[in-house]
């Protein structure tokens, strides 16, 4: 018998869209609004095209946020920042299949540290990759759109992604949920309906924060 998976979506802004100038205000913002989850974005200008935020940042973020952080790595060799990150307050902490040569290993180490593990799933990345992960991951996040800037277009082609991960979820009843991220709307929401975790950025920041959070938990 698979295990039931929750029902409620959950959503977690991201921050990048948001205004930076503002951070704190923002979190609370979409916070009171009904969000779950805080998205942080962390690039390196080498495993991805641009440089976002780091380790200070992210401490920041969560003095004034009363949500998990959810912190996507999108680094090489995150191993080597991955203790710094813990300590900083991050409750999700997602690393590339491609970004390192053990990813076993810092998905394990993530989990030793308190934190809640997952998996990164970019649009070229085949689902296979990631299987034999799954039962070290508390978390998936599907890409669909190439990482490293925000502002995409969804690429629809990796909606199949989402239904042959929750295929395998299911069928070895893993407590794992599915995350996607890249131009996430009310309309394309409804179309990953079979993910758990919405992100969403210039969705949420770009219009009344409380009609798109729930707007995306209807998806």
């Amino acid at each position: 018998m698979s295990k039931k998976m929750p029902t409620k979506k959950l959503v977690a802004p991201s921050i990048l869209s948001a205004d930076f100038a503002n951070l704190e205000k923002e979190i609370k913002a979409v916070t009171e609004a009904g969000a779950d989850w805080i998205h942080v974005d962390v690039m390196d200008g080498h495993f991805v095209p641009n440089i976002t935020i780091g380790i200070p940042v992210v401490k920041s973020l969560k003095k004034v946020s009363s949500i998990p952080l959810d912190v996507h790595l999108m680094i090489e060799e995150p191993e080597k920042y991955i203790e710094q990150f813990v300590k900083a307050g991050s409750d999700y902490l997602t690393i590339h299949v491609e970004s390192t040569k053990d990813p076993a290993a810092v998905l394990k180490q993530i989990r030793a540290l308190g934190a809640k593990a997952g998996i990164t799933l970019r649009p070229r990345t085949a689902v296979s990759e990631v299987l034999p992960l799954l039962p070290l991951c508390d978390l998936v996040l599907v890409m669909t759109v190439e990482p490293g800037f925000g502002g995409q277009s969804f690429m629809h082609d990796q909606i199949a992604k989402i239904s042959a991960l929750r295929s395998e979820i299911e069928k070895h009843q893993l407590n794992c949920l599915i995350e996607v991220d890249g131009g996430i709307n009310a309309e394309t929401a409804k179309l990953c309906h079979e993910a758990d975790v919405f992100v969403a950025g210039s969705f949420v920041f770009g219009k009344d924060y409380k009609k798109a959070i729930v707007e995306l938990k209807e998806g």
